[in-house]
């Protein structure tokens, strides 16, 4: 594993991160609107910033169907924000999860250190505008998906291969483009242009993707695949959540997009020191 260079900020090589989310929506299918009042997700910023997330990812747009939400109103949602997290935490990473370069260029110049394209280079321009703005780019998988739509019998002959395929393929072109390489980052995008399924597959064989050598992030946080797995509804996911963050992590997953830091992160801790990569926080026991 390589050191990662999210845009002002650099993490060593044995580094794992949490990314927190932060909606600016109205009608997010987790917190249903919970952070939609500005002063409501700046509140929310400072509570994960305590837990000890050194990412935020803000998003103005609902990932799934709903009303359509023009450039120009999403700009209105995210870019001001992020200049007032960057005033208030200088050294906190501010993604914003977009898949449109226009956002993306307006956000860049208030601040953001990221861009986490969701929709799979729907929008190439974004991957210019990172280079253009020397920020960090999340590559993901979507099976080619048009933005806020959803998975519909999708078919793979290797899910995983073609999720690889599909995210080094982006990761290439932007450094082609002038994104540092240490700045790329690739997700496998689980419910994105995938059934439970293909999610389930992903995580089992997540190390195939670590072993692209591009740092990998995962979003499983209350995702629908656990939903189905288990039976339970948004709300009561965590537990599911948090067992497959324990096998990505064991497989080498670098960044975790999540609703819950501080459990995140103990989940997250324990398998990297399973695996060998972690030293625990103290040793006395069966020593002193």
């Amino acid at each position: 594993m390589g050191a990662l260079r999210l845009g002002r900020h650099e993490f060593p090589a044995d580094a794992t991160l949490m990314m927190a989310i932060v909606n600016r929506t109205p009608d997010s299918f987790y917190d249903r609107g919970a952070t939609w009042a500005e002063d409501k997700a700046f509140e929310r910023v400072e509570r994960v910033v305590a837990d000890g997330a050194e990412i935020v990812d803000i998003g103005g747009v609902k990932a799934g169907v709903g009303p359509d939400i023009d450039a120009a109103e999403e700009i209105g949602r995210v870019a001001s924000f992020v200049a007032r997290v960057r005033a208030a935490h200088p050294d906190l990473v501010i993604s914003v999860d977009t898949w449109r370069a226009e956002v993306g260029r307006a956000v860049c110049a208030e601040g953001a250190d990221l861009l986490n394209d969701a929709w799979g280079g729907y929008d190439p321009g974004l991957a210019e505008v990172a280079a253009e703005h020397d920020v960090a780019l999340v590559c993901t998988h979507t099976g080619g998906l048009t933005p806020r739509t959803n998975p519909y019998r999708m078919e793979y002959d290797d899910v995983v291969a073609d999720a690889i395929r599909a995210t080094v393929a982006q990761a290439e072109r932007a450094v082609s483009l002038g994104v540092d390489r240490r700045s790329v980052v690739i997700d496998p995008a689980h419910d994105f242009g995938k059934n439970t399924f293909h999610s389930l597959e992903v995580t089992r064989r997540l190390d195939e993707m670590v072993a692209s050598g591009w740092p990998v992030l995962v979003s499983l946080s209350n995702k629908d695949f656990v939903g189905e797995t288990l039976d339970r509804p948004v709300g009561e996911r965590l537990l599911g959540t948090l067992s497959a963050t324990a096998l990505c992590a064991a497989a080498g997953a670098r960044i975790f997009r999540v609703h819950e830091v501080t459990e995140t992160r103990q989940v997250v801790d324990m398998a990297n020191a399973v695996a060998g990569r972690l030293l625990p926080h103290h040793a006395t026991r069966g020593l002193a």
